[in-house]
C-alpha cells in the first residue's frame, strides 16, 4: 500500500463539491423507503465548512482517482458478507438500537461482488470528506438526509441510478440481499493515492504491550480481534462468531485502530423512533493501535473534515501502521 516509514495516504487537494443528481436523489428516496426504512425526522444543516487545499505530499499533483466506499450491512441476518476481505479500510460505527454497520473503502483492488449493501447515515458524510470525491454505494437514505448527500463532495450511487451494478441475491431475505458489482460502477480501482486518510505505514514504534485479544462493545454488538502468529494478522469475530466471507476467507486485518470519539444523538430517527447516533470523526482524542501482536496507546487528531486523521504515540511520534488492511472501530469516549 505505501512505502515503509512514509506518509503514503495523506494527500491534500481541493475538491469541487459535486453532489448527487436530482434523479439520483429521487431514486435514493425510493431506495431509502423500500430498502432501508431507516429514519423519519432530521435536519438539513450539514454544519460542514470548506476545507483547505489538498495536494499530494510527494508530487504536488491531485490524486489519480477517487475511492469507492460501500455501506455494508452487519446484523446477523446479513452475514456472512461478501468482499469484505478485499477492502483497504473497514470502518465500524454504531447505529440505531446499539447495533453496528460497516463502511468498506476500496482503492487498490475491487472484488467481484460486495455486500450486502445498506443505507447511508449522516456521520458518513463527515467521514468521507477526507477522500477526494469518493463514490458512495448505498441502498438509499431517508428523505431529510438527501439534501446533505446532495451537497456533499461525493458521487452517490444507489440501485435506482446504477441498476446494472446492483443485484438481489437468493441467499438471504430482503433487505439483507442487495449486492454490488464494483466493476460495473467504476472502470478500475484508483490506486493507493486515493486513500487520503493521513495513515502512515512502516516499522512499529518501540514499546507496546503484548496483546492476544481485544474486544470493543456496543450496546447490542461487539467486535473481537484475536492475534494469529501464523498469519501475522488480527482475526475478526463479530458478536462472538468468526468473521468469514462467503468465499470462506477469514477476515483478518494487519492493523486495528480502536478510536475513542464523541457519539452523540443526531437529528434523525429510524422508523421505529430510535435515534440515529452521530459519530464525530473530526477533533482529537485517544486511541489504541493493534499491530504485530501488541497494543500501542496513541492519540488521534483530525483538524477539519477535509483532513485525514493523524495518529501519534503518546510521546508525540508518528504512529505507523502495518502494511495491509486496516480496521477502524469507533467507540464512544467514556473518559
Amino acid at each position: 500500500m505505501g512505502g515503509r516509514g512514509t506518509v503514503c495516504k495523506g494527500s491534500w487537494t481541493r475538491r469541487a463539491r459535486r453532489g448527487a443528481t436530482a434523479g439520483a436523489l429521487l431514486a435514493a428516496v425510493v431506495a431509502g423507503t423500500l430498502l432501508a426504512g431507516c429514519t423519519t425526522t432530521g435536519s438539513d444543516d450539514d454544519g460542514q465548512g470548506q476545507g483547505s487545499d489538498r495536494r499530494d505530499d510527494r508530487t504536488g499533483a491531485p490524486p489519480a482517482g477517487s475511492a469507492l466506499a460501500v455501506k455494508i450491512d452487519n446484523v446477523s441476518a446479513a452475514r456472512p458478507q461478501t468482499g469484505l476481505d478485499a477492502a483497504d479500510i473497514v470502518y465500524a460505527e454504531q447505529v440505531e438500537g446499539g447495533l453496528s454497520r460497516l463502511m468498506a473503502v476500496y482503492a487498490t483492488r475491487f472484488p467481484e461482488v460486495v455486500g450486502p449493501v445498506r443505507s447511508a447515515r449522516e456521520s458518513d458524510l463527515e467521514l468521507l470528506r477526507q477522500f477526494d470525491e469518493p463514490t458512495l454505494a448505498f441502498s438509499g437514505a431517508q428523505s431529510k438526509l438527501l439534501p446533505l448527500i446532495g451537497r456533499a463532495p461525493l458521487h452517490a450511487k444507489t440501485p435506482e441510478d446504477a441498476g446494472a451494478a446492483y443485484f438481489r441475491g437468493d441467499d438471504k431475505p430482503a433487505p439483507h440481499n442487495l449486492y454490488l458489482r464494483p466493476g460495473k460502477l467504476l472502470d478500475a480501482p484508483p490506486g493507493a493515492d486515493a486513500l487520503t486518510t493521513g495513515f502512515r505505514y512502516g516499522p512499529a514504534p518501540s514499546g507496546g504491550t503484548p496483546e492476544d485479544s481485544r474486544t470493543v462493545r456496543y450496546p447490542a454488538a461487539r467486535f473481537t480481534f484475536t492475534w494469529s502468529d501464523d498469519s501475522r494478522r488480527w482475526q475478526v469475530s463479530m458478536d462472538g462468531r468468526p468473521t468469514v466471507t462467503t468465499d470462506d476467507v477469514r477476515v483478518a486485518p494487519a492493523t486495528v485502530v480502536v478510536q475513542h470519539v464523541t457519539v452523540r444523538p443526531s437529528q434523525f430517527r429510524d422508523f421505529l423512533g430510535n435515534n440515529t447516533p452521530y459519530t464525530e470523526t473530526v477533533g482529537s482524542g485517544r486511541a489504541e493501535v493493534l499491530r504485530d501482536g501488541k497494543i500501542f496507546d496513541a492519540d488521534w487528531e483530525r483538524r477539519t473534515a477535509n483532513d485525514g486523521t493523524r495518529f501519534t504515540t503518546t510521546e508525540g511520534e508518528p504512529m505507523n501502521f502495518a502494511e495491509g488492511q486496516v480496521w477502524v472501530v469507533y467507540t464512544a469516549d467514556r473518559s
